[in-house]
């Protein structure tokens, strides 16, 4: 069950690849609602550490390192600096960014991989791995490329088919080769210790259940594989860059990295207090006492590892408190397309901050808006401007200068007097007072997109307060009126100044310059929505802009950028692929083993957990068969249906994503990527043969 009135919070957010550098997707997935989640927190007073860090080891960094010609070490370097620095600027609010190749985390991580060694929990197997003779090294899945059984993608990882989307062992891939020497690797025998999974699904699942309030996109997801079964997982590898496993006779092993970097969040907690005291006394309260809640931020690619591999590693360690809550977002996409660091299709944060100085909390603002937290959402140049333009400056800061400038002309720069009270003022005073009880209700509960609609709502009375009482006018004949309309705009600003802060701080701040605020005023939860908050007589400064105006040179110029990405990839595609070359020649009996028929499409669907498939039903004449398809990145489900297509009827059915494709549906690949079907030139009866 969650955990009530906690006395403190351990609040993570997702330890990223130290192998390229941070992008709105990564923003969107998990640093902005982790860094609004705590901002909030530590308003209200509570007892917070914000956790996060590089993830430093596994074969992502070491690929990057083989493509830019540099060591894992200073890749890590490279872009751990890169990453703490923007993420500085945008003012994500970590008590610690730490780093998975410092010693403490070796330390840790080694120390609870040798407990449940002691303690018998590890299943220690051996089992055929493929090798590259050429380079001498065990392959990872990731370093092993071949032919994919399922839609014969030439480029398929020896984990997944990044075309199909299908979940793939090395084993499976036809004419595999290894991404180190381009040589075909042979199998040998290696021992690894696996974490049963399999034997612990009971307590994981125990554990799952007692939480029914996380976000559906989560539940649904652990369920999905809970469902299935776990199966146990290898909790080393054979690799030669990250953390040496602590055991006798295991040179050339490390610790797989989905084992160690999670334990990253607790050794993170070591190195704060190392930073702040000299000592790591202490971070067992933030990790084992059971009055503190556990909260992890993280994308949905991650899901799986945070609510079961690494509970289940706590689980059987035993001292250790499990996370209370995962609220993992979707992805975002950019322009119509899948956000890609290969195809440089992303907005770069450090490009951001550079390009647009000034301007962290407009991009904290529009990703919170749209943020893809039950699905996933679209980051858009121009609906980053509509909503800068209409809504920060239309709306947001409109109100704040009109309050200001009024103030300024009618008051001397004072907080006026408030006199008698109308029903009107009475009833806009109950209002502002039910905002930040609304507004704290969404943000603890991971309603980041309801929290900041409730803040602009709260902007909305404020504007349409001063419209229908119209102190300009009134000034004529009721100066004293004024005073307590005025006084009235300025207890809203000021509240404004508090709600706003965990989402917008930067607004916030100089929200709180504008009314003359120093120290910690304006800064605690719990004095928002009061209506005495800047005293009779106060001085505040002159208005200033808190958002401007973005023109349409400043966006078009954005949309050309990834306009020249795009064409840039397309003419690298160009002149990179070659038609491939014809396969070895066959006999006329071998093709006509094939049965290829024309079929209809009746219905089409995505299929869950799956970035690739669709599950399409087909007509073939005779009958209707399901067929799963690796084609969802090149058509949407309710586009396709209705289309008539060649399909491969005498193929073996194989299981994917736990479901039955019975046969194949023929595509033909452009030189860019696209797919397209393959269709008859008129219309062909469904069953009709190909010959």
């Amino acid at each position: 069950m969650p955990i009530t009135n906690p006395k403190r919070y351990t609040v993570t957010a997702a330890l990223i690849y130290a192998n390229g550098p941070i992008h709105i997707g990564h923003l969107a997935g998990c640093y902005i609602p982790a860094d609004t989640y705590v901002r909030y927190l530590r308003s209200k007073g509570e007892e917070v550490a914000f956790i996060s860090g590089t993830d430093e080891h596994g074969v992502p960094i070491t690929i990057r390192a083989r493509k830019e010609g540099m060591t894992p070490q200073e890749v890590v370097d490279k872009y751990y600096t890169q990453i703490d620095k923007a993420f500085t600027e945008l003012g994500i609010s970590f008590d610690v960014y730490s780093r998975t190749s410092k010693p403490i985390h070796h330390q840790t991580s080694q120390e609870i991989f040798k407990d449940l060694y002691d303690k018998g929990v590890f299943i220690e197997e051996v089992t055929e791995q493929y090798y590259d003779e050429t380079a001498q090294q065990f392959l990872a899945d990731r370093y092993i490329v071949g032919t994919c059984p399922v839609c014969a993608n030439p480029n398929a990882y020896g984990d997944q088919c990044e075309r199909c989307g299908s979940s793939l062992s090395p084993l499976e891939l036809k004419e595999p080769r290894s991404m180190l020497s381009g040589a075909k690797p042979v199998m040998r025998s290696t021992k690894n210790w696996f974490l049963p999974l399999d034997k612990m699904q009971a307590d994981v699942q125990s554990y799952v259940n007692s939480h029914p309030e996380w976000k559906s996109n989560v539940a649904g997801q652990v369920q999905s594989w809970l469902k299935e079964g776990l199966k146990p997982r290898a909790m080393t590898r054979d690799l030669d860059w990250g953390i040496q496993v602590p055991l006798p006779d295991t040179e050339g092993k490390v610790l797989y990295v989905w084992f160690e970097a999670p334990i990253g969040y607790i050794s993170a907690t070591k190195d704060w207090l190392i930073q702040k005291n000299g000592t790591d006394e202490g971070w067992e309260k933030w990790w084992k006492q059971e009055d503190s809640k556990l909260v992890h931020f993280i994308g949905k690619d991650n899901i799986v590892f945070h609510c079961i591999i690494f509970p289940a590693t706590l689980l059987a360690e035993g001292t250790f408190i499990l996370p209370d809550n995962v609220p993992a977002n979707e992805f975002m996409n950019l322009e119509g397309d899948k956000i890609s660091t290969s195809r440089n299709w992303a907005v770069w944060l450090h490009e951001y901050l550079e390009e647009f100085p000034g301007k962290q909390d407009v991009l904290r603002y529009v990703l919170t808006a749209n943020a893809p937290e039950t699905k996933d959402s679209e980051f858009t140049w121009k609906d980053f401007q509509t909503r800068n333009n209409s809504e920060l400056v239309g709306i947001y800061g409109n109100f704040v200068n009109r309050a200001v400038v009024l103030t300024h002309k009618y008051c001397e720069g004072k907080v006026p007097a408030k006199g008698q009270l109308t029903e009107q003022d009475q009833a806009v005073l109950a209002e502002l007072a039910a905002f930040p009880v609304r507004i704290g209700e969404a943000m603890e509960n991971y309603r980041f997109r309801e929290a900041l609609a409730l803040i602009m709502d709260l902007a909305r009375l404020g504007n349409k307060y001063l419209a229908d009482t119209q102190p300009w006018h009134v000034i004529k004949t009721d100066p004293a009126r004024v005073n307590t309309i005025l006084n009235i705009a300025l207890q809203i600003t000021a509240s404004l100044a508090i709600v706003s802060e965990p989402i917008m701080p930067f607004t916030s701040e100089k929200l709180r310059q504008q009314l003359g605020i120093k120290d910690d005023q304006l800064k605690k939860w719990k004095d928002a929505g009061q209506s005495n908050l800047l005293p009779e007589g106060h001085s505040i400064a002159e208005a200033t802009l808190l958002f401007e105006k973005l023109e349409d040179a400043t966006i078009e110029k954005q949309i050309q950028k990834l306009h020249d990405t795009k064409r840039m990839n397309e003419q690298a595609i160009t002149e990179e692929k070659a038609v491939p070359e014809v396969k070895a020649e066959i006999q006329y009996d071998d093709f006509a083993k094939l049965d290829i028929r024309v079929a209809t499409i009746l219905e089409a669907e995505n299929v869950p957990k799956s970035k690739k498939l669709l599950k399409l039903k087909v007509d073939i004449g005779s009958e209707q068969r399901t067929v799963l398809s690796g084609i969802s990145e090149h058509f949407k489900a309710e586009e396709i249906i209705g289309k008539k297509v060649l399909y491969l009827a005498n193929l073996a059915p194989r299981k994917m994503m736990g479901m039955e494709s019975q046969g194949m549906i023929l595509m033909a690949e452009d030189k860019d990527g696209s797919l397209a079907f393959v269709q008859p030139g008129k219309d062909v009866w469904n069953g009709g043969t190909v010959s």
